[in-house]
């Protein structure tokens, strides 16, 4: 099926697993009507407004887990720095700075297979204080369970963020220290608890599209409320260093049909953006994006706030 039929349909648009795949072979002036129909859907059910988050890397490197993707695994040789639990000065220093540019939920981020004792207990008194800022706290802290959860949701935590990182079929190529459905079991978890559950993956690890669309709708079926998507950018020292990157095209195309597929989610971009999108940063919207990861990443850098911020006004959408 076409973009141009699939228009016919709105605002009742369909998309199946059959559809997605037929869509992500588009080639040409194709793929244009598709990030156009993206976009209408995406005023249609998301508005003019755009999502700000951005996070701090808490805690850096030293992790027991293979993930192929990650500087911090404990398979990557990448110069990177290794810090435990940052104090409470770095991160409000971050958390503030954050809220100066708009941002909305700021979330902090653990290396590790989860965060445990001490250190679970410092960032439950991180996020009471955030949540005064006015800022919604989110929290990245590995496969933690229904206990350690209940303990961050009564300190004031509004997300937690947990991602699938692809698909099930594909998921051993990238780590075999944990698995899939651990990742599935920690999202519903959280799920259960009335936290509000930030889910994705990322893409240019050497999947199909087969597996970009499986995952896609494995996190439709668990219901999560936003999707961040991040691209691959290769780290010299981690297994999957020699990586091209992916093309612009390709990459927009991904947040397009994940757009189609999940028309109400918060569809957000976050790691990888500047290298993979590189001048095309902008299209994200036109893509079908509504939000972003606003400043650096984990191990790598963003692009400059105020770029961000002057490219939002530039295409006439609101924070």
């Amino acid at each position: 099926m076409s973009p141009a039929e699939l228009r016919i349909q709105k605002p009742e648009i369909k998309v199946d697993r059959k559809i997605a795949l037929s869509l992500s072979e588009l080639q040409g002036s194709e793929v244009f009507e598709l990030f156009a129909l993206a976009n209408s859907v995406r005023m249609n059910f998301r508005g003019n407004r755009v999502d700000l988050c951005s996070i701090i890397n808490a805690k850096s490197g030293a992790c027991p887990e293979d993930c192929s993707f990650c500087a911090q695994s404990a398979n990557s040789r990448a110069n990177i720095e290794v810090y435990s639990l940052m104090n409470r000065e770095k991160i409000f220093e971050a958390a503030s700075s954050a809220k100066k540019f708009g941002v909305k939920r700021f979330c902090i981020v653990t290396s590790g297979k989860k965060a445990t004792g001490i250190d679970l207990e410092k960032i439950c008194g991180f996020i009471s204080e955030i949540k005064k800022t006015g800022l919604l706290p989110c929290a990245t802290l590995g496969m933690l369970g229904e206990s350690e959860l209940k303990e961050l949701k009564s300190a004031g935590l509004h997300r937690y963020h947990h991602n699938l990182e692809t698909s099930e079929a594909y998921f051993n190529e990238i780590c075999t220290t944990h698995t899939y459905r651990e990742k599935i079991k920690t999202i519903e978890t959280a799920k259960s608890l009335g936290l509000s559950v930030c889910s994705g993956g990322i893409f240019g690890l050497g999947e199909s599209w087969q597996d970009r669309i499986d995952m896609a709708f494995a996190l439709k079926e668990i219901g999560v409320d936003s999707v961040p998507i991040n691209f691959l950018t290769p780290i010299k020292g981690t297994p999957l260093g020699s990586r091209e990157t992916l093309s612009p095209t390709e990459a927009l195309k991904i947040i397009a049909i994940y757009r189609l597929i999940l028309p109400g989610l918060e569809i957000r971009v976050c790691g990888g953006r500047p290298n993979t999108l590189k001048d095309k940063n902008s299209y994200i919207f036109t893509a079908g994006a509504d939000g972003f990861l606003i400043g650096d990443y984990l191990t790598t850098h963003g692009r400059k706030p105020e770029d961000d911020l002057q490219m939002i006004k530039d295409m006439g959408m609101e924070i």
